[in-house]
């Protein structure tokens, strides 16, 4: 069966603008991550980059956003301290016109996203 195409390379890139304009339409999934974050590697490729999760958020019309924190750009710093964090990995999930996100876990998995989608 052909796989989806990876989400992460699909996601666009995370500022504040980004994230307004996107909650417009719908629901926003902000991945903070950065290059050297082993963390972030792995939840991608085990709990973002899997087909289930992927067409969920495509059934749910989820904006999927990347801060990337590998140079530590202070837009993403600022965003982190935000929600009480000092660096990545950080996974953000917004609904709709909401002013804050619900926080999912540093670990992820394929069902952590899932029910997360679902309680929206």
């Amino acid at each position: 069966k052909p796989s989806l195409d990876s989400a992460s390379d699909d996601a666009g890139v995370y500022s504040k603008n980004a994230l307004a304009i996107a909650q417009r339409n719908g629901p926003v999934f902000v991945n903070f991550t950065a290059a050297w974050c082993i963390t972030c590697k792995v939840n991608e490729i085990n709990a973002l980059d899997v087909d289930a999760v992927k067409l969920a958020f495509k059934d749910n019309a989820v904006t999927y956003l990347k801060g990337d924190w590998t140079n530590e750009d202070p837009a993403i710093t600022s965003a982190l301290q935000e929600y009480g964090r000092t660096g990545v990995p950080l996974y953000l999930l917004y609904a709709k016109d909401a002013s804050r996100a619900t926080v999912l876990p540093q670990i992820l998995t394929p069902g952590i996203v899932l029910d997360a989608l679902e309680a929206l």
